[in-house]
């Protein structure tokens, strides 16, 4: 039996594909721009394999030379080597209750794009929602091609229980129950002409999406941490050993809906009681006093901060019970999770400096670990972009990985 026949063996064409991810991953890793020698070095391969990968990279629009830095000795300097700023990006999308985001992404990981509109999505229908959505992709894909970006596939972000065939179960604070998105997606040609690749749509929880920005971001963060998007509903990303914890069907992080009061208010959900009547954006403005009627969705974190900051009595009082509530359910992921990082976002990161103290009083009375393991509780990095940038990113995250596929499918 001849080597090349035999099972298991390593096809020509595989050996291409490691080879191009190998190096797309390095130079993506690096943290200065590394020539081909630097890369023949780093990843064992010969100097002439090196070059021949580094050129298909080239050619595919998937790196670039950079300017070679000076140098005071004799000879040539070396060209460094840099993700492309002109070649695939990510179109990230998100639905939630309150607002609809369309943003790109490059292979850097830079915005290149970002459109956030307004409304309250809960009296709108799932399908016209989603057309909303679908011309908001049409501009930043516009945008993008102006810039020398093609868009290589998209992911979208939403407030609810997602399914693998992107079916959305259940997204209570919008009113959707078994809403088919990549259906009503494809009546849409403006949005799947726009995408290449495959797969050219994924549809996740926006918590989840939030978390993996937040873990991909830079610089980068713990390798485990849980990340709590606070909007008028409250989602978790949990992050475990640099990897996002989905749970048996991919419904973990619904922490919104942890009883903190088991007896207390009626929930959206059907439950009662549920942290999101507590620390959730409208049950904050309202308890500051607030009329939600009169505070744009777009305004209300940063009116509370405002607020909060002038030593209002009242704005300062909802916070503060407001961190109390999302610090019992928090001690409660922390306790069986043992966690020691805990990431403010979306709506809660400009609020952190008023909900991280009464969250840590919680951790501290309530963990049991907590006397010789310190929680550390932040603001996200991303802020109220986390989800679209995540949603984004996770598909230049995978042509990196698998560079060949792409380089096939524009060949």
């Amino acid at each position: 039996m001849s080597l090349t026949n035999a099972p298991g063996a390593v096809r020509q064409g595989s050996l291409r594909e490691l080879n191009l991810a190998l190096v797309l991953g390095r130079i993506a890793a690096a943290d200065r721009p590394p020539s081909r020698a630097d890369l023949a070095a780093a990843t064992g391969l010969t100097r002439a394999t090196v070059s021949a990968v580094v050129e298909d990279l080239l050619a595919g629009r998937l790196v670039s030379e950079a300017d070679p830095a000076p140098r005071a000795g004799a000879g040539r300097p070396a060209r460094g080597l840099v993700l492309a700023d002109q070649g695939p990006a990510g179109l990230g999308l998100e639905v939630n209750v309150d607002y609809l985001t369309v943003c790109v992404v490059d292979l850097a990981g830079q915005i290149r794009h970002r459109t956030v509109q307004r409304a309250d999505l809960r009296p709108v229908a799932p399908a016209d929602a989603i057309a909303r959505l679908v011309e908001l992709a049409g501009r930043a894909r516009a945008d993008a091609a102006r810039q020398g970006l093609t868009l290589a596939g998209a992911a979208l972000a939403v407030p609810g229980l997602v399914d693998d065939a992107g079916l959305v179960r259940l997204a209570p604070n919008l009113g959707w129950r078994d809403v088919p998105v990549p259906a009503l997606l494809a009546g849409h040609p403006p949005l799947t002409e726009q995408v290449t690749g495959v797969p050219a749509l994924v549809v996740d929880n926006e918590a989840n999406l939030a978390a993996l920005g937040e873990l991909h971001s830079r610089p980068p963060g713990p390798a485990s941490f849980l990340h709590i998007s606070g909007e008028v509903g409250i989602g978790a990303g949990i992050v475990l050993d640099g990897a996002l914890f989905r749970g048996v069907r991919g419904w973990s992080g619904e922490i919104g809906h942890l009883p903190v009061h088991p007896q207390g208010r009626p929930c959206r959900c059907g439950g009662r009681g549920c942290l999101e009547q507590y620390a959730g954006q409208e049950a904050i403005v309202a308890a500051a006093g607030l009329a939600r009627a009169e505070l744009p969705a777009d305004t209300a974190t940063v009116r509370l901060a405002e607020l909060a900051e002038a030593g209002d009595a009242d704005a300062l009082r909802a916070l503060r019970d407001a961190g109390t509530a999302l610090g019992v359910a928090v001690a409660s992921v922390v306790n069986l999770l043992d966690l020691d990082t805990v990431v403010l976002g979306g709506g809660y990161a400009p609020l952190a400096p008023w909900l991280c103290p009464p969250v840590l009083a919680e951790i501290s009375s309530r963990v049991l670990t907590a006397a010789w393991s310190p929680v550390t509780v932040r603001p996200a990095t991303l802020g109220a972009e986390a989800a679209t940038v995540g949603a984004a990113g996770s598909v230049v995250r995978r042509i990196v990985a698998q560079p060949a596929g792409w380089l096939a499918r524009s060949g």
